[in-house]
């Protein structure tokens, strides 16, 4: 009998473009050799040069999809994406609340292309009802400022907005410097460490899904059995070659590869 792979739980947003969402976590956790299932939250008309529309799914469909992976089949990890609304992030925190699996929280909030994909009081509902469930949150800067209210611009901001956010409840804060001006810089901070994580500058303008992707990586680092510093540091290494590999598609901004190691020559 072949082996079942560990098992991710995704519940984001669609996103038809292909790019990003539930379908480049899909993709992400196919490359990595994990098995990724998916709650959706909500459907957008999305491509290349943006939003067009979001559609929120009722809760309680969102909550049948939980009940109907999690009292089957389980999971190693979790990641959450998109919630769209503070009444899908409450029912997803309140099942997620007796999940022993850990949570990987992508605070999604605007689209690469600068559109906003939450109603009003979502990021409230995510402070205090999801990052008190994480294991890890993942925010770009512009997402660490809206969570804390606060400026960040270098990595003396990142540290104060990762301290500011850790005090939400999160073991772990990974705030990402790829839109610091130079070569980017993540820091991890955690379990009384601050682990700086540089990188350099990829010429590529082709980044769409980079958020989604880093994040459905961890989760599935995590599921093999990897901490949090060297998951994190796995899907980095997961998402420089994605970017490296971004590929021009409609008459925007392209997306990462999500399958640049089954392309790559061999040797």
């Amino acid at each position: 009998m072949n082996q079942t792979p560990p098992l991710v739980l995704v519940i984001a947003g669609s996103d038809s473009g292909g790019g990003a969402g539930i379908q480049a976590d899909l993709k992400t956790m196919l490359a990595l050799g994990v098995h990724g299932m998916t709650v959706i939250s909500a459907v957008t008309a999305q491509n290349s040069v943006g939003v067009q529309g979001y559609w929120e799914l009722p809760p309680e469909a969102v909550l049948a999809q939980l009940d109907s992976v999690l009292g089957d089949m389980g999971a190693q990890a979790i990641k959450t994406g998109m919630l769209a609304s503070a009444e899908i992030v409450r029912t997803v925190s309140g099942r997620l609340s007796n999940v022993e699996a850990p949570v990987v929280v992508d605070p999604v909030a605007v689209s690469k292309s600068g559109d906003m994909l939450l109603s009003v009081g979502t990021l409230e509902a995510v402070k205090s009802e999801l990052l008190p469930l994480a294991t890890v949150v993942t925010p770009n800067l512009l997402e660490a400022e809206l969570l804390t209210g606060m400026a960040v611009t270098d990595e003396e901001g990142m540290l104060a907005a990762a301290r500011q956010i850790a005090s939400c409840g999160p073991r772990w804060v990974l705030v990402k410097g790829g839109h610091l001006l130079g070569n980017p810089v993540d820091l991890l901070f955690g379990d009384g460490h601050v682990i700086r994580m540089a990188g350099h500058r990829i010429a590529s303008p082709h980044t769409h899904g980079t958020g989604c992707t880093l994040a459905s990586a961890i989760a599935s680092q995590l599921a093999m059995g990897a901490d949090v510093p060297a998951a994190v540091e796995s899907a980095r290494e997961y998402v420089r070659g994605a970017i490296e590999g971004g590929f021009p598609l409609g008459a925007g901004i392209g997306p990462v590869d999500h399958g640049w190691r089954i392309r790559q020559p061999v040797s």
